[in-house]
């Protein structure tokens, strides 16, 4: 390909958001969500290859905020719409599109990229890692029950119209941001895609609903859910199928999953998207019986090294220097000393000699707390050169409570 890559105009959406659907299966959306994506597209961040009149390679950014450890939201470029066309693959183009792109966010003062991968295989190669993972269980109702905490019979439920007591909502979410590394600030607009419901995309499920948990008038959870119902031979056995489910105490989040273990003629609850270290893990009477997968999530890479590493606390002191390697975004190659703690930290140059040597994309799996820096060394990504740097190292990057990423973009 000889022609650059170049910017979005809003006249191209149609064109080039028809040639991303047929990217990912040609399935056309609902009028619905192709509005709300319409809506939230920022055409200066978005980069289409074009061969004549068709789009044959796309990669597009949003302005995300991610929390981190410490509870600082850090400006990320959450990577998105990418794809290029059948026709058009082993040529590059997804490489230069994700070269210019890095660039761009390094000029934009965002320390990290940030993406959800439609395929594992593909975003290694660019430096990204395997930064959160996601609990997805399918609890049988008819065989486990929950051990509940204190206080969660004085939890008052009401079910509502999914839309209803948005902003109640959205104030519980935003304050648990910063408690949870990986988490996204929801900028405005963003509101709107936990709302999204065409009946074309139900799949056999109820619309969608939405339970309010509240304590003396407070709201202390949500959720939001569908049914499907299905019989087996004559039986019930529908599934509660949970969309979202938010708390700020164990009561409310008890209280919630109780109500959907109740529900009449259902047989299976159906979480998709939960954290490692969730609360209804140790919860259930039979872990067993809830089916638990792990999924990989979130994908993270530094964009700058500095200024990524600066942004996070970290568990315990750690003074470190670090040889990072990065063959796609060469400005990030080097040495690093890292030296802080709980209260911040600084990262800069160095010609110190060197502690840790470590790939740039084990950086990323690391950075939000999650895997361990030792679990990345015995894969071939990170290395000692001084003794004990490695376990004091990756003490230090870990997190009290898994990074979790609430929902994709």
């Amino acid at each position: 390909m000889t022609m650059e890559p170049r910017r979005l105009d809003a006249s191209e959406w149609d064109t080039w958001y028809r040639a991303l659907e047929w990217a990912f299966g040609g399935l056309a959306e609902s009028p619905e969500e192709r509005g709300l994506w319409r809506e939230l597209t920022e055409y200066d961040r978005t980069l289409a290859q074009w061969d004549g009149d068709r789009v044959v390679g796309s990669i597009g950014a949003f302005s995300l905020g991610l929390s981190v450890p410490g509870g600082a939201v850090v400006p990320t470029a959450g990577v998105t719409m990418v794809g290029v066309a059948a026709t058009h693959r082993r040529q590059g183009i997804l490489r230069e599109l994700m070269r210019r792109a890095l660039e761009d966010y390094r000029e934009g003062d965002e320390p990290l990229a940030a993406l959800t991968a439609s395929e594992a295989g593909i975003y290694g190669r660019f430096g990204f890692g395997v930064a959160t993972r996601s609990v997805a269980v399918d609890i049988d109702t008819a065989r486990v029950t929950l051990n509940v905490p204190p206080g969660t019979d004085a939890v008052r439920l009401r079910v509502e119209e999914p839309g209803a007591e948005l902003d109640r909502c959205e104030a519980l979410y935003a304050g648990l941001v910063g408690g949870r590394p990986g988490m996204l600030e929801r900028r405005p607009g963003w509101e709107k895609v936990a709302l999204l419901d065409p009946p074309q995309d139900r799949e056999g499920t109820s619309e969608m609903r939405l339970v309010l948990a509240e304590r003396d008038g407070e709201l202390v959870g949500y959720a939001r859910y569908a049914l499907k119902p299905d019989w087996a031979g004559g039986l019930p056995d529908g599934t509660v199928l949970v969309r979202d489910l938010d708390a700020v105490e164990p009561a409310a989040y008890a209280a919630l999953l109780r109500f959907f273990l109740g529900t009449d003629l259902m047989g299976t609850v159906a979480l998709r998207n939960r954290p490692e270290d969730d609360a209804l893990l140790h919860m259930v009477s039979d872990i067993r019986r809830c089916r638990p997968r792990l999924m990989d999530r979130l994908y993270l890479r530094p964009v700058d090294v500095g200024a990524a590493l600066a942004a996070r606390t970290y568990l315990t002191d750690v003074d470190v220097v670090l040889a990072v390697t990065d063959d796609f975004c060469p400005w990030n190659e080097g040495r690093w000393r890292l030296s802080g703690g709980a209260k911040g930290a600084v990262c800069e140059r160095t010609n110190d000699p060197v502690d840790l040597a470590v790939h740039v994309r084990a950086l990323g799996t690391a950075y939000l707390g999650g895997p361990s820096l030792s679990g990345l060394a015995a894969a071939g990504l990170a290395q000692e050169l001084r003794p004990g740097a490695l376990t004091a190292t990756a003490t230090a990057f870990l997190s009290p409570v898994a990074p979790w990423l609430p929902h994709g973009f």
